[in-house]
């Protein structure tokens, strides 16, 4: 069976995995890009934004692993956007530009499902109100033999986790404190025992610590 991964997901020595105040300007809140600044050098990140160079070393190969063998993700409402309730403007289609670096369906999870939305380089989002498991299910028929990503942000990965439905989960635990926000890891006391846990820390300050399912 396919295997459900979470890769690149920073946090805060605190916990934080986004900041308070998401807003159409701010999708991390008051967290600004700081969670992410070990990212942006990396060649994952600039290939994203269509550039050729970035850096290769230990960040930048740890980011690098995020698309291998990925067929469809799974993420949250509020990763696609900042509208809450019924949808009100249908035109805009997320903070992710024409063409969406993921490149395969993407099932969004949202109380008010909507039609599907095509975008440039075979990205489509689906949205869906189901559990973990139903939108597993569709995520994993719609990846077929490929892996299915959980992107996101942290009350969706808090979910999965919670439902034990995640074999791979990749932290990048960055030295900030956020002080409010939204935090990753409350209710999944004992989580530890479920992997096998290594970390290495970086020049940049990042500490990337992998939970493996054994």
């Amino acid at each position: 069976m396919s295997r459900v991964r979470v890769h690149n997901f920073s946090v805060s020595v605190d916990g934080f995995a986004t900041g308070e105040g998401q807003s159409l300007d701010t999708p991390f809140g008051h967290a600004g890009a700081r969670l992410h600044e070990w990212f942006f050098p990396t060649r994952t990140f600039q290939r994203m934004q269509g550039q050729a160079d970035g850096s290769t070393g230990v960040d930048a190969a740890i980011a690098g692993t995020w698309d291998a063998g990925i067929g469809a993700e799974i993420m949250g409402r509020n990763k696609f956007g900042p509208q809450r309730g019924p949808w009100e403007d249908d035109e805009w289609k997320g903070w992710w530009g024409s063409n969406p670096p993921f490149h395969t369906p993407v099932f969004v999870l949202t109380h008010h499902p909507r039609p599907p939305v095509e975008m440039e380089g075979g990205t489509t989002f689906h949205f869906i109100d189901a559990t973990p498991q139903e939108a597993l299910r569709q995520a994993r028929e719609a990846a077929g033999d490929l892996d299915v990503r959980i992107g996101g942000g942290p009350t969706t990965v808090r979910e999965f986790l919670a439902a034990d439905l995640v074999d791979h989960l990749h932290i990048a635990v960055v030295p900030i404190v956020l002080g409010r926000g939204e935090r990753l890891w409350d209710g999944l006391e004992g989580l530890e025992q479920r992997f096998r846990i290594e970390s290495v820390t970086t020049p940049s300050g990042v500490t990337h610590m992998t939970f493996t399912r054994p």
